[in-house]
């Protein structure tokens, strides 16, 4: 008898259906068959209900659709036809529903704000979208008011009301000052739901001037600033201390309606001193575990996904030692309507039956109201064959024209859902999807699954047959399953053979052809077996198989049932798996495993690794000590010295070490002798004389070495003459008139004998004269007195001692000493090869009145004055040394369009010789430093002052000051360059025409005739017609930097008491900021233990300011002094002159105190009075000007803006020439009065200081982005 089953859900390969599809009629998956069959619209993908869009970007209202044939789409918008041909701005995506307005191309999101409804329509009905409500986000200005101060008494409560503008979505609300910092929270001071700030009680530390509302609107991206609120708290003694009250929410009860799923808030803040606790209790019940949350300290109740059951009243007590309050908050949890039964689509066949089912629940109970095609049911096309009933639509008797697609609509006070399914009436004939002649291959006695995959409407009928002209199959031995398949249970051999599927319905019958192949199983007729193998032997496993011939099968082993490890021990052949040297860690379960396409079998044996028997532990160490040492064979220079080993410990003796010991010149100090193989147990050792030799022997193995033998006996070798002489012999003169000669004297035992002496011999080179010697004791120095000046001589040293004299000694050539050069060096010529480099040529001197060794030449340069400004100075002179012979030289670093001198001299190890005549040369223009600051003052809604100062070194004559500047987005984006170029002898300008409420970026540099040189940048802000808050910036950092130290000075704007500090590395290096504090409130800092010829970045921040800092500033430091050769400060001259104006100043204090004491007025008073200067200022303890007598032009103060240049190196033109010509000790950079750049030093000419690039103010939205 033929049975029928439901085929098990785990065989996915067999049933495959359509999830959404409940009634009798199944469509399989397949992608061929549901392109083929007609269907109505589903909606796929629509934007959310609630769609709030960024005004300033296109909007794309969402709506897509599938369906058999394509659908098209229309669109209403609050409640009527959108036609999108009429509107230029908006258009619909091809194959879409969806909508793009055009936005960003002039169309204003205000004028399409409203309620939108998408229909996606084919001939079988019409799918509807949600009303999708489109609303631009909003966020207004915060309402002009004025804040009074608020007065409060120490340890009374406060609330900071922040009153946000009303945006959409509603603002993010924080607290910081104006430094950007959030101010700190806690359990006495926190932030309300409602943005305001509560103080339960004040205290001293809450008095300020600003505490700033924030509030963040993210769809837009920005951030509204209310004005700052001052709170000054004032104190009384004592302080009462009061119980808790409630400053939020207010009496003693209260309600609150939250809906499903949503999170519930309760809030409680209360006043009192000392500062209350706040607790939470749920009456009559628990808070809910795993969903319930404290914030603020507990001034908050958070409860997430709330429902029905989490109403009721909850009770917030607070709590201080004087007393509690509380506050009861009545919740009741209401429902927005959520699906208890979302209706599915339906596929039925003509003259079928079936439901479409909508439940929904909700609080209050949501009403069900049906549509058709998107028309209200009650209006829509009759159907004989549908009948509403509430929540149900029954179908009766359906026929291809009842296809349509119908909308459930729940919906009360809180919300609705909507949801579309389609029915869908089909008439098709019978389709086979299983491919046709499928072959199946199966293992004999195992089950057998035949697919047979159909499709038709009315649903068909299927019948198997075996054979091509078998009778139809039936009997208990074979399974029928509804969707087609045909299961054998026990496939036997005779099962094998091509099977045939017939499906047919009233409108037609189709067949189809599979094949089923019967396969031998797989065996294993060898196993491996149980194994035990003492460690480090082999243990080999069998695996031997037997196969379906037609099948290929494959042999895996694994241990533990893992892969086998990764080692070279593991060898796998074809029918075993053995382990070589095994250990410890290979005891485990092995299993062979056998694969098929269509079976598997495996069989497993257990390896046990035991310990082999213990053999006895070798110890190694280090050999004992030789003995028996014993002298033979004893000769005036030599002697055998022979010894037994000491036992080797395990490790053979590689080598022996001999040491000797001097018992007669050091005794108790032992000498390596030398060294042979570990087989030879006799050496013949090299004596020398006068000597008393005492021997150990030391044995060396692979572990170390021994200890040393006993000594052997002394052996006292005779006396003889010296073998050798001195070495190291010299003669330099250490004057003018002397030859001092030295050499290294012999050690004790090279003596060979008593008496050492020594016989020191000289005469003058290239002159026929007689040795002359002397004999020394056993010194190492004898001078030679009255010789000539710088002459050659022949030197010898020989050694002699009681016995006779050492072998003839070589001879060495010395000089006697040296004295200053006589003559110049002549015909210096001078050729300048660009503003910054010189070379310079002399003729050599003659060899002979150098008198001495010559070292070379030194060139003196120093800067007569500044061609541009005719001014003559202090000047300190530079020295380059240029080794041996040469004639020529460079001269690099010299300031361009200056008047310079320089003399040269021959230089000896004596000293310096007379200096040539002094040359005169001048250095052409070059291009000028940037200008010595930029001050961006008087901004207004259209313009902008700018000042300047001119650049601290010229090099030249200005011609024009060059000014460029564009505008800066609030993405940083660099608008177009405009340039002005404006008269040299300029100091400001009035820029207008400009945006307002613009950040412009300025360049601004100088030029000569040669060029322009460096610029100067700096950004400023036109004003908006409001009153901008102040955000605090730093700008202008300047740098002044000599050789290992650097000047960093900066301007700041914003509080007061800011407190900074300098960031510091080598430019382009990738290793951390450096950090040094700042103390105090000063403007300026001194980098110290900085690396000559080095450039370095630098910034400066300030602390508390949430990481504000100015933007980078590179300096290089100077290179590495050269000498100076003149110090002003020794010098005869200088000290009478500083007598004589001490002198002077003291007639002048006695003139002054006589005629003060008559009442008169001295002529210097007398002018003052008649001239008044108000650049002259009485003296002051922040700027240490000299009061009456202060020279206006050397002692004022710098005026706001005036920098100290930022890079004061000169930088170096190419050249051909070897950077060997630019001699050893180049000095560092010098002004033209030779002191230090950056150094504090009296001037009698005023020069204007060098700016820099300012640093980048923070956008506030940029700033605060961070806190939010």
């Amino acid at each position: 008898m033929m049975k029928k089953m439901n085929i098990p859900t785990s065989k996915t390969s067999l049933v495959l259906f359509l999830c959404q599809i409940i009634s009798a009629l199944d469509v399989p998956l397949d992608s061929k068959l549901l392109e083929e069959l007609s269907q109505p619209p589903t909606i796929t993908q629509q934007s959310p209900k609630d769609y709030i869009v960024d005004p300033r970007e296109n909007i794309v209202i969402q709506c897509e659709a599938k369906g058999k044939p394509p659908p098209s789409f229309s669109w209403t918008r609050n409640g009527t036809h959108f036609d999108i041909d009429k509107d230029s701005q908006v258009t619909m995506k091809p194959n879409s529903g969806t909508l793009v307005i055009n936005i960003m191309n002039g169309g204003k999101a205000e004028a399409y704000e409203g309620v939108y409804q998408c229909t996606a329509r084919n001939e079988r009905g019409a799918a509807v979208s949600n009303n999708i409500m489109i609303r631009p986000s909003r966020s207004p200005l915060w309402t002009k008011e004025k804040l009074e101060p608020n007065h409060v008494r120490e340890g009374d409560s406060l609330v900071l009301h922040c009153r946000p503008p009303v945006g959409l979505p509603p603002p993010i609300i924080f607290w910081m000052d104006n430094a950007f910092q959030r101010l700190p929270q806690s359990e006495r001071v926190s932030q309300g739901l409602n943005g305001d700030l509560y103080f339960s009680n004040v205290q001293p530390e809450d008095t300020r001037e600003d505490y700033i509302c924030y509030a963040r609107f993210n769809h837009t991206q920005t951030i509204q600033q209310k004005q700052p609120i001052s709170v000054k708290v004032y104190s009384t003694k004592p302080v009462t201390e009061r119980q808790p009250v409630l400053l939020t929410p207010t009496g003693s009860t209260s309600t609150k309606v939250e809906l499903r799923g949503n999170v519930l808030l309760l809030e409680c803040i209360a006043a009192g001193l000392p500062t209350p606790v706040i607790r939470w209790i749920k009456e009559g019940g628990e808070l809910p575990a795993n969903r319930t949350f404290f914030e603020n300290f507990k001034k908050t109740l958070k409860i997430i996904d709330v429902s029905e059951a989490d109403s009721g009243n909850y009770k917030c007590i607070a709590r201080n030692t004087l007393g509690s309050v509380y506050h009861v908050i009545s919740v009741t949890v209401k429902a927005a309507p959520y699906w208890i039964t979302a209706p599915r689509n339906l596929v039925l066949s003509p003259g079928e039956d079936g439901t479409l089912i909508c439940r929904a629940n909700g609080n209050p109970k949501p009403s069900i109201s049906w549509l058709a095609n998107g028309v209200p049911i009650a209006i829509a096309p009759e159907d004989p064959s549908r009948k509403v009933d509430g929540d149900t639509i029954i179908f009766s008797h359906v026929q291809e024209r009842s296809s349509a697609v119908y909308q459930c609509n729940a919906s009360n006070e809180y919300g609705y859902l909507l949801a579309n399914a389609f029915v869908n009436v089909l008439a098709e004939p019978p389709r086979i999807l299983t491919p046709a002649n499928k072959l199946y291959q199966v293992i004999a006695d195992s089950p057998a699954l035949l697919d047979c995959a159909y499709f038709g409407s009315p649903k068909p009928e299927i019948e198997w047959f075996k054979g091509v002209k078998g009778s139809i199959l039936r009997g208990n031995e074979y399974v029928f399953h509804d969707n087609g398949t045909l299961e054998i249970p026990v496939a036997q051999k005779n099962s094998a053979g091509t099977y045939t599927c017939v499906a047919r319905n009233e409108l037609g019958k189709i067949q189809n052809e599979v094949h089923l192949e019967i396969k031998d199983p797989t065996m294993i007729i060898k196993q491996p077996e149980y194994k035990v193998i003492q460690r480090y032997g082999h243990a080999s496993f069998e695996c031997i198989i037997k196969h379906d011939s037609t099948l290929l099968p494959t042999v895996t082993w694994l241990k533990d049932n893992e892969e086998l490890p990764d080692d070279e021990r593991f060898l796998v052949g074809k029918d075993n798996l053995t382990i070589m040297n095994v250990t410890d860690k290979d005891d485990g379960t092995y299993t062979c495993v056998v694969n098929t396409t269509l079976d598997s079998v495996s069989a497993s044996a257990v390896l046990t690794v035991v310990a082999a028997p213990p053999t006895p532990a070798i110890i190694y160490a280090r050999p004992n000590p030789p003995f028996d040492l014993e002298l033979t064979g004893q000769l005036e220079r030599s002697i055998t010295l022979s010894w037994i080993p000491g036992d080797e410990n395990n490790s053979p003796i590689t080598n022996f070490i001999i040491e000797y010991e001097d018992a007669l010149h050091e005794p108790g100090v032992w000498h390596y002798q030398t060294e042979v193989p570990g087989t030879q147990t006799t050496v013949k050792l090299k004596l020398s004389p006068y000597v008393n030799y005492s021997f150990r022997v030391i044995a060396v193995n692979k572990i170390g070495r021994s200890q040393p033998s006993e000594p052997s006996d002394q052996y006292l070798t005779k006396s003889a003459s010296p073998d050798e002489n001195p070495a190291n012999v010299q003669g330099i003169g250490s004057e003018p008139d002397n030859l001092v000669i030295t050499w290294e004297p012999l050690k004790g035992f090279q003596s060979n004998g008593p008496g050492l002496q020594y016989k020191v011999s000289w005469r003058q080179k290239d002159v026929d004269d007689e040795w002359t010697s002397v004999i020394v004791a056993n010194v190492s120095k004898y001078i030679v007195s009255g010789t000539p000046t710088f002459v050659p001589y022949e030197i010898k040293v020989q050694a002699l001692n009681d016995l006779g004299y050492a072998p003839e000694p070589s001879e060495v050539i010395g000089h006697s000493g040296e004295d200053l050069p006589m003559v110049a060096p002549g015909n210096v010529q001078v050729h300048v090869i660009n503003s910054t480099l010189a070379k310079v040529h002399w003729d050599p001197v003659p060899l002979k009145t150098v008198r001495g060794h010559l070292q070379g030449y030194k060139v003196y340069y120093w800067k007569v004055q500044s061609l541009s400004r005719r001014s003559r100075r202090h000047v300190e002179k530079k020295i380059l040394t240029f080794r041996g012979n040469k004639t020529f030289g460079m001269l690099p670093g010299l300031e361009p369009y200056s008047s310079y001198k320089l003399n040269v001299r021959v230089v000896n190890g004596k000293g310096e010789g007379p200096a040539s005549p002094d040359k005169v040369f001048n250095t052409p223009e070059g291009v000028p430093s940037s200008p010595s600051f930029l001050k961006i003052t008087n901004p207004t809604l259209d313009s902008l002052t700018l000042e300047w100062g001119s650049p601290t070194h010229p090099n030249g004559v200005l011609t024009s000051y060059t000014l460029k500047f564009q505008p800066i987005n609030n993405t940083h984006e660099l608008g177009p360059l405009v340039e002005i170029r404006i008269p040299a002898n300029e100091s400001s300008l009035i820029l207008k025409n400009l945006n307002y409420s613009t950040r412009y970026k300025f360049y601004f540099n100088a030029q000569t005739s040669v060029g322009s040189g460096s610029q100067i940048t700096e950004e400023a802000v036109t004003i908006m017609d409001e009153v901008q808050p102040l955000y605090p910036r730093i700008r202008n950092v300047t740098t002044a930097a000599a050789e290992t130290y650097a000047n960093i000075s900066w301007e700041y704007e914003g509080p007061d008491h800011a407190n900074f500090y300098v960031e510091y590395g080598v430019a382009g290096s990738k290793e951390d900021w450096k950090k040094e504090i700042v103390n105090g409130s000063r403007s300026f800092f001194v980098l110290k233990g900085l690396t000559p010829g080095t450039a370095y970045k630098v910034r400066v921040g300030a602390e508390g300011l949430s990481g504000f800092r100015s933007s980078e500033d590179v300096f290089e430091t100077g290179p590495a002094m050269a000498s100076r050769q003149v110090d002003i400060a020794t010098q005869g001259w200088f000290i009478g002159l500083m007598c004589a104006v001490a002198l002077l100043i003291l007639i002048l204090l006695i003139v002054c105190f006589i005629r003060r004491n008559k009442g008169g007025k001295y002529p210097v008073k007398e002018k003052e009075d008649a001239h008044a200067d108000p650049e002259i200022q009485p003296m002051k303890e922040d700027d240490g000007t000299f009061g009456e007598y202060s020279d206006a032009e050397d002692h004022k103060p710098l005026k706001k803006g005036s920098r100290t240049p930022s890079d004061r190196t000169v930088k170096k033109e190419d050249s051909d020439d070897s950077l060997v010509d630019y001699g050893e000790g180049v000095n560092g950079q010098f002004n033209e009065d030779g002191s230090f750049i950056g150094q504090y030093s009296g001037k009698k000419e005023k020069e204007p200081a060098e700016g820099n690039e300012s640093s980048e103010a923070p956008s506030p939205v940029n700033a605060m982005n961070s806190f939010v």
